[in-house]
């Protein structure tokens, strides 16, 4: 063989074993930064408690011209460095306080959180998408202001949503529009046909045993099935769950905030710690969690 040829082809070889290596650790997303990873050594009980090992603070957004409606921020107040940025959703003909309690229970584990209304409470899926992405823009907007309390705290590219029913398909419809790191769909209805195979954002459906609004067979059962296996995905479904089980009052905040901000800083803070709350043979064990799916490792 021509030297120069062989010379060239393991040159062509290398380079594409190095983007491989630098793309993707053996457990998933490689960190794309040197200060990704914050807080204690996670245990079951810290990730079910309320509240996380950062001290929180808020304040209030006026949705007016910002293309979604009043919505709130919290972020945590000790916390060094740069964070990854959170924007969470309500569904149809809700409000904030449906799904308010993510808000000061990420933050307290080093987000920067966004719960939202909506520009009216009956947008649909694809209006709620477009909700969130300006939700985002407008934290990584604020981090750039001197004037804001949350100055220099977003990391643009560590981004994550959260939605609820129409929220939740909110979700599923933006991650096949914009580049995501993680997505929490719960209780997700979309109607209608969708580019879901396409999706490559981790995704952690959320689902409702026993859903009557969107029945887990219809809506996100096939959400699961359909996200390709070569995307980091899991499915929990709450045993007799009705279609509120994950909303803010609900008795099942302990367990889901466990997964839900296990999932959060797998995939935004790139943080190998949490895997093992998220993969292995035993959610089900848990006797409140009627199904659990993965496609681990990661």
């Amino acid at each position: 063989m021509n030297a120069k040829l062989s010379l060239g082809k393991t040159l062509l070889l290398a380079a594409s074993l190095l983007v491989s290596a630098t793309a993707f650790s053996a457990t998933g997303p490689s960190s794309p930064c040197s200060n990704c990873t914050r807080g204690p050594d996670p245990t079951v009980a810290s990730l079910k408690s309320a509240t996380g090992p950062y001290t929180t603070a808020k304040f209030s957004v006026s949705g007016y011209l910002k293309g979604f409606g009043d919505s709130t921020v919290y972020y945590p107040t000790n916390a060094s460095g740069k964070m990854g940025a959170i924007a969470v959703i309500p569904g149809y003909v809700s409000y904030e306080d449906s799904i308010k309690w993510w808000g000061p229970r990420l933050a307290s584990h080093g987000f920067v959180v966004m719960t939202m209304n909506t520009s009216t409470i009956y947008d649909q899926p694809d209006s709620r998408a477009t909700q969130l992405s300006k939700a985002l823009d407008y934290m990584i907007a604020q981090s750039g202001s001197s004037s804001s309390p949350i100055y220099n705290k977003v990391d643009s590219t560590r981004l994550g949503v959260i939605g609820w029913s129409m929220g939740g398909g909110g979700t599923l419809k933006l991650s096949t529009q914009r580049s995501i790191n993680a997505i929490i769909p719960q209780a997700p209805y979309y109607a209608g046909s969708n580019s879901f195979n396409t999706i490559k954002t981790p995704a952690l459906i959320l689902a409702c045993g026993a859903d009557a609004v969107a029945p887990v067979g219809v809506h996100a059962s096939p959400f699961y099935n359909r996200i390709p296996g070569t995307t980091p995905k899991a499915y929990l479904e709450i045993y007799g769950g009705s279609h509120f089980c994950a909303n803010s009052g609900y008795p099942n905040e302990d367990l889901l905030g466990m997964y839900g901000i296990a999932w959060m800083k797998r995939f935004i803070d790139f943080d190998s710690r949490y895997s093992k709350f998220l993969c292995g043979p035993n959610h089900t064990a848990d006797l409140n969690i009627s199904e659990y799916r993965q496609n681990c490792n990661y």
